[in-house]
């Protein structure tokens, strides 16, 4: 029987909703109608309805994308960003649920070939979302590992954890050294246990917006698979 071959998205976002708290000191979105069904029929045809919806929240909301013009004044913003940094991407999985400790240093990725890739850190704090765990004593990159991502060349750089950096740490190195590098920065992340750890493809593109540099994505990969 000749093998067959079939294409699967993984859903690596979370998803945003009214009210939700994404980074402890920021605001949660408002999610409303500007223009309700109701308000539409008065509009329209009989029979003939419409929603438009209003969301007011920051940038730093649900699965988001940081580009150099979060850290930097002199950076690129949200819009540009060239879409080779952000869409079909070769990826890597590197799994940290091993790591003893918060703090996840460079000897987990010494033996990788992460070049032009998306590197995607798994450290499970994921299933924290939406509770107050999720924003006391999260796993974080370290700089020493933030500088071998950059000598390696890795394209982009992601996590399902609060953040990247250690929070404690003021100087947000990883934040500096990678975003520095030109390398997008993906943040609360889920859904890396359905992944492999190599033969997958990323996706994260933001909106395209002047004078931003951070914006939620519908992040996913995709993967092929023989059967």
């Amino acid at each position: 029987m000749a093998s067959e071959m079939r294409t699967d998205l993984i859903d690596l976002s979370h998803i945003v909703s009214d009210g939700l708290i994404t980074y402890r000191g920021l605001p949660a979105p408002v999610i409303c109608d500007f223009l309700s069904r109701e308000q539409s029929r008065k509009l329209y045809s009989p029979g003939t309805e419409f929603q438009i919806g209003k969301i007011e929240m920051v940038s730093n909301t649900g699965t988001y994308i940081d580009s150099p013009f979060h850290r930097f004044a002199d950076g690129i913003d949200l819009a540009e960003l060239d879409l080779a940094q952000l869409a079909d991407l070769d990826g890597v999985l590197v799994d940290a649920l091993s790591v003893q400790g918060r703090a996840i240093g460079p000897e987990l990725f010494a033996d990788l070939d992460v070049g032009g890739k998306a590197v995607l850190v798994r450290t499970g704090w994921s299933r924290h979302w939406n509770s107050e765990t999720y924003f006391e004593g999260h796993p974080f990159l370290t700089a020493a590992t933030a500088e071998w991502l950059v000598r390696s060349g890795a394209a982009l750089v992601g996590i399902d954890s609060y953040n990247i950096d250690d929070t404690a740490d003021g100087a947000r190195p990883v934040h500096t050294a990678l975003l520095g590098a030109n390398i997008p920065i993906v943040e609360h992340m889920c859904g890396l246990e359905h992944l492999p750890t190599s033969g997958f493809r990323f996706f994260a593109v933001p909106v395209k917006v002047r004078g931003m540099g951070t914006f939620p994505v519908r992040a996913f990969a995709r993967l092929t698979l023989v059967s």
